[in-house]
């Protein structure tokens, strides 16, 4: 085993017994960034990637959970790309009638209703009685 990847023991020399409270240290916010995208590079170990920035394994997780959470939260599935559109009518679409295929009807001088040539008689008898009674 390499001397990089041995396990360190610790002796009573590390230990810190003047009592006073351990700071926690601060990380950059991009420094972050950069050991957790240095934990997802091909073959790389989180362990190994921690120990390389002298930072705790548990702490590299941690970040870790956090950045997935806020780029699935903040970063679409995939990159924005544009898509080729073509529209193109349903087979069983019938073209719009055009205007000499239509007819014109006027009720009560403040609505007009305009269907095609292919109108269903009863629907437009029903649609022009309820706006009689309006």
């Amino acid at each position: 085993m390499s001397a990089a990847l041995s396990r360190h023991v610790p002796t009573m020399s590390d230990v810190d017994t003047s009592g006073e409270r351990r700071r926690n240290k601060r990380w950059p916010e991009a420094l972050k960034r950069e050991i957790v995208a240095a934990t997802s590079l091909p073959g790389a170990s989180v362990s190994v990637v921690a120990r390389q920035y002298d930072v705790n394994a548990n702490q590299v997780f941690a970040w870790r959970r956090r950045h997935r959470k806020v780029d699935k939260a903040f970063s679409p599935a995939s990159p924005p790309a544009l898509v080729p559109v073509t529209i193109t009518p349903e087979p069983d679409e019938k073209p719009a009638p055009s205007a000499s295929e239509t007819i014109e009807v006027e009720v009560g001088g403040d609505c007009r209703v305009r269907v095609g040539s292919s109108f269903d008689g009863r629907a437009l008898k029903r649609v022009l009685n309820v706006l009689r009674k309006r």
